[in-house]
């Protein structure tokens, strides 16, 4: 796990981002559970490994949207 030091300010951004990416990926998560909890043991890797991949892909989509959601653009829209 990577420790990195926040001012208080940055801990209280980092936590409402938190939240609202756990929000985000709580569907991709119970879908996750779902694949897995169906599949028997023989069947865990192959294509239901990467069904889990894409699943977690998406999640990291998810967690950059979030971030990127509550910033400005740097310039205005293109005219």
């Amino acid at each position: 796990m990577i420790q990195v030091p926040l001012s208080v300010e940055q801990q209280a951004e980092a936590q409402l981002l938190e939240a609202q990416i756990q929000a985000a990926v709580q569907q991709e998560i119970a879908e996750r559970a779902r694949l897995m909890v169906s599949k028997p043991d023989r069947e865990l890797f192959g294509a239901t490994e990467f069904q889990v991949r894409d699943l977690g892909l998406r999640i990291g989509a998810k967690v950059y949207q979030e971030q990127l959601r509550e910033k400005k653009p740097a310039s205005g829209a293109p005219e």
